[in-house]
């Protein structure tokens, strides 16, 4: 039985003549609900009386960090809004809208379900996918493609075996029978994630710019329906619970993990784009966090008005479900529908022809009151905008302080790591680490050319890439982070998220839009938690202003972390997640990662340095997880993003990787990999070996050359002012640096591609 079911129950043999729904609620109640002493009071204040329990229950989601974001908003609205392509900005839709030309708008938007899914990965995972997609249809865009972006802890770990298993199932059960194809994602694992993984997932869907839905609520008079699937206990108060740390008795909410079904999502799209065409619709909104309570408060503070709801007619599971379970159930595959007065009959007929719930429960009001019965009975009366981010949602500035690990980390020195004494070891060590070894494992899993618009099946390349069909243009698309990055050096490590984002974008012949974010860190009430929020925000707001890609929208996932039997927490790195869109206009531009032919040359965009810092390779073969971020200047990588859109406008390159993950030897593998080829190069006796060869400093790009355009290429890059070095050249298979024989590329295949496979199945 849910937390609040099982009180509203104590409270309910308590009762005397008045119901307990309407019965005052108590200090000690709210406190319970998360919400603290000077919330109540302003509750209070604001409804000139003290709340009865069934308006208790509203604040405590609405004023949830879920729902309200009171710990973070101060510093998101320093977030850049405005850019090129925008047609809605940040916070005025159920997500992000760019224009791609040719009247054709993308929605698209990023979210996580973190907490769900620690406690019951496959539905966490299934009903974030199913939730982020309904945030895009129900602006009346069809979505076309799915990413996800992942953490976890070690893979040696049974329980982390356990939640990526069910995770992944419950991504690709949902995903695929959705029929949107996954394109593209990203896994890392870290004993921080052990306890607590971050399940982020990304939807991208195209629209007629002139057909766009609000989510705004108008008209009084104006019917609301709700539609979709019927509301059961399932996911109640889930916003509240996904507002606290992780603990031992956190076993206990599960009640509070939402059940999907892709089948009647995929119904309810359908019914959705039929009902788009039409003129009957005023505005939709999606039943995510707080459900009913959710969309008809946010609707209505958006529009200006009220609204009468009548929970009785809701269609429900179970019998007898009371006023609160009804508004705070996060039943799934469920929207809220302001219709055109008159219109009525042209949603019933629809939905009906679907089979799905389509019925009226309420009314647009004058005003801006919401009210709530139960079988004739007023059991809430709330001003909507009081309960909404941007109306009387608290707003709070959190204290942060620069933690010791920050101060510490500079002291460290490349000095004080000895080389390694045979490079071949390390070198196959890395392939085979799981951080970097193929994710074949995972994206089996996953339908990825469902609806035949993924162009990037058989031609890998930095990003995904996405046909618009009837066009010539296409969506490039990616998610980066880099978290160790991030909890080493807040600031710069986003600006790299940023900018690794717009790099992979680049490096596929794409042009950089627009981001959404997920951002997922610890405890907002930990100061040194709230240091790295607050230096992540402005690393983001600075890269992406350089790079003219303003934030559309995302979330913010607070209380990642453990707490241990002791009350010590153990956060997560941070890890604000860059889900970012680019633009192709022209698809005889896609420019993929594999080396074509022997014989091409291969050089390297970008400056190698004496850099080890935060990279895999100090990590896992020295052990090292605290140290500076990798170098990166701003200037210098928006150069190298100007350069390589020269080079692919002017096919002076055949395939472009950038330098991330593992370093440069990496970099190489991966691009060998597709067609057997092999490499032989030379590294530069300046930088020391490990350095030039797993290093992980930014702005470089491996690119590889036909010999008839070499003079061409280094003419165009000298002209943009770009670090350009001859690495060597493309082999037919054997892998060659410094004249040592590093073995043939089907070596490494095999630890690149089994290594996460048999920790999965051993």
């Amino acid at each position: 039985m849910n937390w609040l079911t099982s009180r509203f129950l104590i409270f309910q043999n308590k009762q005397d003549h008045m119901s307990a729904s309407t019965k005052p609620a108590t200090l000690e109640q709210a406190q319970e609900m998360g919400l603290r002493n000077d919330e109540f009071d302003k509750i209070t204040e604001i409804l000139g009386r003290t709340p009865n329990f069934t308006e208790m229950c509203v604040y405590s989601v609405m004023w949830s960090e879920h729902c309200s974001y009171k710990n973070s908003i101060k510093w998101l609205k320093t977030l850049p809004k405005d850019g090129p392509h925008m047609l809605v900005k940040a916070g005025e839709e159920n997500a992000g809208l760019v224009d791609v030309g040719d009247g054709i708008g993308c929605a698209f938007k990023i979210e996580s379900h973190n907490h769900p899914s620690a406690l019951e990965p496959y539905q966490g995972a299934a009903t974030g996918v199913g939730g982020i997609n309904r945030d895009i249809f129900t602006m009346g865009a069809r979505p076309i493609a799915q990413l996800n972006s992942l953490r976890f802890g070690k893979l040696d770990n049974d329980r982390t075996r356990w939640l990526l298993s069910g995770v992944v199932k419950g991504i690709g059960d949902y995903g695929n029978a959705f029929g949107i194809p996954i394109v593209g994602g990203e896994v890392y694992f870290d004993e921080s994630y052990q306890a607590n993984p971050l399940v982020n997932a990304m939807s991208v869907g195209i629209v007629d710019s002139s057909r766009i839905i609000s989510s705004k609520a108008k008209g009084p008079g104006n019917p609301v329906f709700i539609v979709g699937s019927s509301t059961g206990k399932d996911g109640i108060k889930g916003a509240s619970f996904a507002s606290k740390d992780i603990t031992e008795e956190s076993a206990k909410d599960l009640p509070s993990v939402q059940v999907g079904d892709p089948f009647q999502e995929k119904l309810l799209l359908e019914a959705t784009m039929e009902l788009a065409d039409t003129d009957a619709i005023v505005g939709m909104q999606d039943m995510g966090a707080a459900g009913i309570t959710c969309s008809t408060s946010e609707m209505s503070a958006g529009g200006g008005v009220g609204m009468d709801i009548h929970l009785d007619r809701v269609p429900t599971r179970q019998a007898g479900m009371q006023p609160f379970e009804i508004l705070l159930s996060e039943s799934q595959e469920r929207m809220l529908i302001v219709v055109k007065k008159g219109e009525e009959k042209v949603v019933q007929e629809i939905f009906d022809k679907w089979d799905l719930n389509a019925v009226e429960i309420g009314t647009v009001t004058e005003g801006n009151t919401l009210r709530y019965y139960m079988n004739g009975e007023l059991v809430g009366e709330l001003p909507a905008k009081s309960l909404v981010l941007g109306g009387g949602a608290p707003v709070y500035e959190r204290e942060y302080k620069e933690p010791a690990y920050f101060k510490e980390s500079k002291k460290f020195s490349m000095d004080q790591v000895p080389e390694p004494k045979d490079y071949v070891v390390v070198a196959r060590q890395l392939m085979a680490n799981h951080n970097i070894a193929s994710k074949r494992w995972i994206y089996d899993q996953y339908d990825s050319m469902v609806g035949t618009v993924n162009m990037t099946t058989n031609k890998p390349s930095d990003a995904a890439v996405v046909n618009i069909k009837g066009t010539n243009k296409a969506l490039v698309l990616t998610v980066d982070c880099n978290g160790r990055y991030v909890n080493n050096d807040p600031e710069v490590g986003t600006m790299i998220a940023v900018a690794e984002a717009a790099r992979n974008i680049v490096c596929s012949g794409g042009v950089p839009s627009a981001i959404t974010n997920c951002l997922n860190f610890g405890n907002p009430y930990n100061p040194e938690v709230y240091w790295q929020f607050v230096g992540a925000i402005k690393g983001m707001s600075a890269a992406c202003k350089k790079f003219e890609t303003p934030v559309t929208g995302g979330n913010v996932s607070f209380y990642n972390q453990t707490v241990n039997e002791d009350g010590s927490a153990r956060p997560v790195f941070p890890t604000p997640t860059i889900g970012m869109l680019g633009v192709m206009k022209d698809k005889s531009l896609h420019t993929t990662m594999d080396f074509k032919y022997k014989g091409d040359l291969i050089y390297l965009l970008g400056e190698p340095r004496n850099d080890i810092n935060s990279s895999e390779y100090l990590a896992a073969v020295h052990g090292i997880r605290i140290s500076p971020v990798p170098h990166f200047d701003l200037d210098e990588e928006f150069r190298l993003h100007e350069c390589l859109r020269e080079l692919i406008k002017n096919s002076y390159i055949s395939a472009a990787h950038d330098v991330s993950d593992g370093g440069l030897f990496v970099t190489l593998c991966e691009m060998a990999l597709p067609n057997s080829l092999g490499f032989d190069i030379v590294t530069d006796s300046d930088i020391r070996k490990d350095a030039f060869l797993f290093g992980e400093s930014q702005s470089r790009v491996a690119v590889t050359v036909v010999q008839d355009y070499e003079d061409e290429f280094l003419d165009k890059v000298g002209d943009m002012n770009v670090p350009v070095m001859l690495l060597g050249h493309v082999t037919k298979g054997r892998v060659t640096i410094d004249e040592e024989n590093y073995g043939f590329i089907e070596d490494y295949r095999v630890l690149y591609e089994n290594s996460i496979a048999e920790e999965m199945t051993r």
